[in-house]
């Protein structure tokens, strides 16, 4: 076992390889956004774990190829064949293919590690995005919810259980998320997880636990399930502008309030009673009034239905400075759909729908190593979108995340020098830059599949009653009457 040690030492696997592939280079844009020397200090100051073989920063390389990946390639067996192929390139060592030390390792990944690592990225790309892609020189963050599934496990159904709409053994534990994300660059500022259903996991309740990543002046911008007295109220509290689409409960009445323009005005909403969730303390400190400005914008579209708007917003003017008009309010607000399109990008291309950890703690390592990975595919494609000079969400994050996978392993193992690395760095991001989003307005797509699915019918019963049946010959519940 020595001589092992001996040789892993000749070439330990650094952050910098971790992350090579992303933004592996010194000076290139966006290339601080996870400087390799605070890595380490993140991990040790949350006790990271080292060892041999499976060192802390080859188990997060190897962690985030995984959610990079889909189908058998995103296995642990996969993840250990890869680490497999360094040390016998870089030191001849012979590693064992049985997952077991590769698993350990990962569970003794720090979650707070991980966390800080994704939520620094999104904060430091944040702040070099070029001010000309900001709404009016400001930081606008989109705010949405969704859920996830992972394996069915008797601990994963503990923490989060399934929907109780299906039967026991049928289903699968269901966790709900909302992510913060920059509409500047599509990194994940941060996220709050909860169980599907009960108290406190509520998508407002997981927003009031963010509200620390929000900073003044920056505008929040959400759908009309967030627009309430007090969500609006805490972020106001913090210096933080809303724009938000009116809830349908509430009445809509441009004939009251201070007049601005035609359906522009301002009103005003009296603070409600203290819910329960809400100490008295906090509610004493909660403003008894919020004046709030409402237009109303009609939503064009070729081919299309018209569709009217109401839009709640904190941006008004009360100093006879430029008012931001109507239509600028609208924009800002059409832009929330960018928050539905990354959301559908980490479950769709980074295989969040459904997480394959089999305990709560290591889904919860699995969900902030996505983040990371996520994080640094959108640094990758701002890096490559401030080349070309075009704004960062034109870049496609697919392709972005096929560059950076084609291209990965090479600058892990060192193979090229620091000048080669970087040529060929700067080569594959000006590739990227060219692979733009189609911009296609007023395109409708069915929302139905031409290729059939395999003829298999829906599992009704728990598996191990099923296996019953088969052993006794029954198997009529495979066959479709």
């Amino acid at each position: 076992m020595s001589s092992i040690s001996n040789r892993a030492r000749k070439r330990n696997f650094s952050f910098k390889d971790a992350v090579a592939g992303f933004l592996g280079q010194s000076g290139l844009s966006f290339s601080k956004a996870l400087p390799v020397e605070w890595v380490a200090l993140v991990f040790a100051k949350h006790g990271g774990m080292t060892g041999r073989i499976y060192q802390t920063a080859i188990v997060l390389w190897a962690f985030m190829g995984q959610t990079l990946r889909d189908g058998k390639e995103a296995s642990c067996q996969s993840a250990v064949s890869r680490i497999a192929s360094y040390w016998q390139m870089k030191a001849n060592i012979d590693v064992h293919p049985n997952t077991t030390d590769y698993c350990r390792a990962r569970a003794k990944l720090p979650e707070p590690a991980l966390r800080e690592l994704a939520q620094t990225i999104a904060k430091e790309c944040e702040q070099q995005v070029d001010s000309k892609y900001l709404f009016k020189g400001r930081h606008a963050k989109l705010i949405d919810g969704s859920t996830f599934m992972m394996a069915d496990t008797p601990e994963n159904q503990a923490v989060y259980p399934q929907n109780p709409a299906q039967k026991e053994g049928i289903g699968f534990p269901i966790a709900r998320f909302v992510a913060v994300i920059s509409l500047a660059t599509a990194c994940v500022i941060d996220v709050a997880i909860a169980a599907y259903q009960g108290k406190g996991t509520g998508e407002t309740a997981l927003l009031r636990s963010l509200l620390d990543c929000f900073e003044p002046g920056d505008i929040a911008v959400a759908d009309r399930y967030y627009g309430n007295y007090w969500t609006i109220a805490l972020l106001r509290m913090r210096g933080v502008d809303v724009c938000f689409r009116k809830h349908h409960l509430r009445n809509t009445d441009f004939r009251t309030g201070k007049r601005l323009g035609k359906n522009d005005h301002l009103i005003t909403w009296k603070r409600p009673s203290r819910p329960d969730w809400m100490s008295q303390e906090l509610y004493d400190t909660i403003p008894e009034s919020l004046t709030l400005r409402e237009i109303r914008h009609v939503m064009t579209a070729k081919g299309r239905k018209s569709k009217p708007l109401v839009v709640v917003t904190s941006l008004y003017d009360t100093e006879g400075k430029q008012q931001t008009c109507c239509e600028e309010l609208a924009e800002l607000y059409g832009f929330r759909w960018n928050v539905e399109l990354d959301l559908r990008s980490i479950k769709t291309h980074m295989n969040l729908h459904h997480l394959r950890c089999k305990s709560p703690e290591m889904v919860r390592r699995e969900f902030w190593t996505t983040m990371i990975a996520y994080n640094l595919i959108r640094a990758t494609a701002a890096s490559s979108a401030a080349l070309a000079d075009v704004h960062p969400r034109q870049i496609s994050f697919a392709s972005t995340c096929q560059y950076v996978l084609a291209n990965w392993e090479i600058l892990a193992y060192g193979l090229l020098s620091k000048e080669a690395q970087r040529e060929f760095c700067l080569a594959f991001l000006r590739q990227i830059a060219r692979c733009i989003v189609g911009n296609r307005p007023g395109r409708v797509e069915p929302r139905v599949r031409k290729k059939r699915p395999r003829n298999s019918r829906l599992m009704t019963e728990p598996r191990p009653v099923l296996k019953g049946k088969l052993a006794k010959g029954d198997n009529s519940f495979e066959q479709h009457g």
